[in-house]
């Protein structure tokens, strides 16, 4: 987990799988840019169908910003997060 963030709405979630490069390459993007984040696991009890009832996806990495969700690769979330966080 990075720095706590300044307000809960502009806390960053992302549930991340083991070993998958995708969400390590949101991780990396995410600690580069300076974005606070929490980072949950879909591997862990529970956390996966949390995921799904939550943002109606199960598969890693789905990248929650101000309650919305977005999920696939890294460079199908890329260009959504170079635009949410065009200031940082």
């Amino acid at each position: 987990m990075n720095a706590a963030p300044q307000s809960m709405d502009d806390r960053v979630l992302l549930y991340t799988s083991p070993g998958c490069p995708d969400c390590a390459a949101v991780r990396h993007y995410l600690m580069a840019h300076h974005i606070a984040f929490d980072e949950r696991d879909v591997h862990l009890p529970g956390i996966a169908d949390e995921a799904k009832s939550r943002y109606g996806v199960r598969v890693a990495p789905i990248t929650v910003i101000r309650g919305e969700a977005i999920w696939g690769t890294f460079a199908a979330q890329k260009p959504k997060l170079d635009v949410l966080f065009a200031n940082n």
